[in-house]
């Protein structure tokens, strides 16, 4: 069953109204036909199974058939990514977006080897958000997660302050027997920070800023890539605090 997002407008009591691209691609890639099912989310809570109603050659009307389940995880999860190189951040997105993710901040921090000036960042920015979209309708996602603006590591830092936790994975730090304890006291409904290095890892003036505001954990006894990180993270996380 195929997933599209709406806003919240575009449902109107027992009907919902499909327009823009997706009109274009229901009718002409999908090639869907009257009476199929869909699932729709309007990234503010609501999801609904619906079928195809009507199929104009600018919207197409949707009749809803009963509430869907919601798929968010209980957890807020903000990713903090250091830019890697080549394309790998879009594999981040896009694997962070199906296993639950709320946030994604790129950061730029001292040892990238990427280096992005504003148009760059922009242009990227507006790519990785494209990948995150695709990915929360592809893992049927009740909300579309936000990939923001390329902050610094201060920056992020200060950022993180809002959330209820904070954890950096570092590869100096040994045992996962505190990061069970860590993780096991994290509480549904609570919001969390996870800061991932670039390929460089992290730079000591990094460390020494971020180690008073966050719990430093171990991932392993291995050193994961970057693109690897970031995702074992969150499945340790989620696996410990979901059902």
């Amino acid at each position: 069953m195929y997933q599209f997002f709406v806003a919240p407008e575009q449902i109107q009591g027992s009907e919902v109204t499909i327009t823009g691209s997706d009109v274009n691609h229901i009718r002409n890639v999908l090639r869907m036909k009257i009476g199929e099912k869909v699932r729709i989310s309007d990234n503010e809570g609501q999801d609904f199974y619906c079928e195809v109603a009507q199929i104009g050659s600018e919207e197409i009307s949707l009749a809803i058939l009963a509430q869907a389940e919601d798929t968010e995880p209980s957890l807020k999860i903000t990713l903090f990514q250091g830019l890697p190189k080549g394309d790998k951040m879009e594999q981040v997105i896009q694997k962070a977006v199906e296993l639950g993710v709320t946030e994604i901040i790129p950061v730029a921090m001292k040892n990238c080897v990427v280096k992005l000036d504003e148009k760059r960042a922009k242009a990227k920015q507006a790519r990785w958000q494209a990948i995150a979209q695709s990915a929360a309708k592809q893992s049927k996602r009740s909300l579309i997660p936000t990939v923001g603006e390329v902050m610094r590591f201060a920056d992020a830092v200060a950022y993180a302050k809002k959330l209820d936790v904070r954890i950096l994975p570092y590869e100096n730090q040994r045992g996962l027997a505190h990061t069970r304890e860590v993780f096991g006291r994290i509480e549904k409904g609570t919001s969390v920070g996870i800061f991932i290095g670039p390929e460089g890892g992290y730079d000591s003036a990094e460390i020494a800023l971020a180690k008073d505001d966050m719990e430093m954990v171990s991932l392993g006894n291995r050193i994961l890539r970057t693109e690897t990180a970031g995702l074992c993270a969150l499945s340790m996380l989620l696996y410990e605090v979901e059902d």
